[in-house]
């Protein structure tokens, strides 16, 4: 009991953990302004004109930290606090999703493979636990064992997108750097941005492993049983 007790105060406090660092540095960083005073929309125009993404669109988003890039309309899309803003926050924020435009002009190989799975993952999002329950009170190992294998596919999904995203949050300092968008000590302040940012991206990944891990446990002993 006390295994499952610290089990699901990981997978619980683990990303609640992520989601108050990113709010806590976004929240510190978002006001302090930087030295260029660029606006998040102007840096992701820079960043995109500077490496020939001149078709690649900058368009404002509703919502907090909706910052995204779509690879299907091929736009960088910034929260309005982002889009408008002057600070250190909205600069690392509109440089690393212009990242994801870079990866994607370059053709980066995790970022394809990423895309290739979203069909398979999202079909293992909505139905694995569906299969799961339905396995575990009609005590068919069969159709647990096809739900877990459905949640495999959004599990790798998640730890493919760890790359993805560090990557992305590389090529955003390169560019700040390398374009003088930054200077001196706010190259420290954006690199905290991003790392808090990555951290959401490493907490779900590592709660989705866990409970993988746990249901094919599951899975082992209720075929031994049979």
């Amino acid at each position: 009991m006390g295994g499952y007790l610290i089990y699901f105060a990981i997978i619980i406090l683990v990303p609640l953990w992520a989601q108050m660092k990113v709010k806590g540095a976004y929240s510190k960083y978002s006001k302090v302004p930087s030295s260029t005073q660029m606006r998040g929309a102007e840096v992701a125009r820079r960043i995109l004109d500077e490496n020939g993404l001149y078709k690649v669109g900058v368009e404002e988003t509703r919502g907090h930290l909706t910052d995204h890039y779509d690879p299907r309309s091929k736009t960088v899309r910034l929260s309005a606090t982002n889009y408008h803003g002057h600070s250190v926050a909205a600069a690392a924020i509109a440089a690393h999703e212009v990242g994801h435009a870079i990866q994607d002009n370059q053709d980066y190989a995790f970022l394809r493979f990423r895309h290739a799975l979203v069909p398979v993952a999202n079909l293992g999002s909505n139905f694995s636990w569906i299969l799961i329950m339905i396995g575990f009170f009609a005590g068919l190992s069969g159709m647990v064992l096809l739900g877990i294998i459905f949640m495999a596919a959004a599990v790798v999904f998640q730890v493919i997108t760890l790359p993805v995203e560090f990557n992305a949050s590389n090529r955003a300092m390169d560019q700040v750097v390398s374009l003088g968008i930054i200077r001196n000590d706010e190259e420290r302040e954006t690199k905290k941005v991003l790392n808090a940012a990555a951290l959401t991206y490493v907490a779900a990944a590592a709660v989705a492993v866990l409970e993988l891990l746990r249901l094919i446990l599951i899975y082992t002993g209720m075929t031994r049983s049979e």
